[in-house]
């Protein structure tokens, strides 16, 4: 965290292939010691399947699926005359957008099919109808959040 002044936003290029600044910034959150040529083929792999099995427009699928997955509210520790408090904060827009895509990473790893790609393409079908790993961890969060309701007045 720099002292002196605020450190600017880079700017994501969209994707080669569907122009999509949303799929770029998931390839690389699924990418693994900078291989992005390998993380795009699982992605587009991945809407190939998609596409394959439900022939809808794997793009609304990708952006519903993150849609519905981004969480509205999480908790964050407080501490406050020598106890922690689990806090419910709002999330920011763009840390919304991050935790939807690693949630999302997260639980299709966590999958039993063979192939990363018809992992990530079962997650991202099920996260558009609202199931799924990671609408569980979304739901899961939001039932924190809930639960310590009566320690909102310690937002900072």
């Amino acid at each position: 965290m720099p002292r002196r002044r605020e450190v600017p936003k880079r700017d994501i290029l969209p994707d080669p292939k569907y122009s999509n600044v949303e799929v770029a910034k998931f390839v690389n959150v699924l990418m693994t010691r900078g291989k992005k040529s390998i993380a795009e083929h699982i992605v587009y792999d991945a809407f190939d399947i998609i596409k394959a099995k439900s022939a809808k427009d794997p793009l609304e699928v990708f952006s519903q699926a993150v849609q519905n997955v981004k969480p509205m509210v999480e908790v964050k520790s407080r501490r406050v005359g020598g106890a922690n408090y689990q806090v419910p904060v709002e999330v920011r827009p763009v840390r919304r957008a991050a935790l939807s895509m690693r949630w999302i990473r997260e639980a299709a790893q966590k999958r039993g099919e063979k192939s990363m790609d018809a992992r990530l393409a079962g997650e991202l079908t099920e996260a558009a109808e609202s199931r799924g790993g990671a609408m569980k961890k979304r739901d899961e969060v939001h039932r924190m959040a809930e639960a310590n309701k009566a320690f909102a007045h310690y937002r900072f």
